[in-house]
């Protein structure tokens, strides 16, 4: 499987490029599991895009291949710089009325996969997810 979709950055595409993946993979016979880790992955990226990435419209540039014994999500965008890596992580044992609001997806992006990786290169964020099957 390596399938790349264009499509603009707008949360009613998201529906039909996850189910694309998803349908794939589950073709591929990913454990339900592992699947259920890629879609909280990929909604919380392609919803990030959607929302905080471009301050007009744009596109997101959406890849998932399965290589070496991992599925590999890439989520590629020209909007506005941002490296989720940094991002601190939540204090998730705080009391709930003392912790600060957003961050938590990202941690769970990083909870969620084997290496989770940001670079920005010729005016694109490339954020790279990466699972290991079995």
């Amino acid at each position: 499987m390596n399938e790349t979709i264009k499509v603009e950055a707008n949360i009613n595409n998201f529906e039909r490029v996850r189910n694309l993946f998803v349908s794939q993979l589950e073709e591929a016979g990913i454990p339900m599991q592992l699947l259920f880790k890629f879609e909280i992955v990929f909604e919380e990226l392609f919803v990030n895009v959607c929302h905080y990435a471009y301050e007009d419209k744009g596109d997101v540039e959406c890849t998932c291949k399965i290589e070496d014994n991992r599925i590999i999500l890439t989520i590629k965008d020209s909007g506005i710089p941002f490296d989720p890596v940094k991002k601190e992580d939540p204090n998730i044992h705080a009391p709930i009325e003392e912790r600060k609001i957003g961050g938590l997806g990202i941690f769970l992006c990083k909870k969620n996969t084997e290496k989770f990786e940001y670079e920005f290169t010729d005016g694109y964020n490339i954020t790279t997810s990466t699972f290991k099957i079995g």
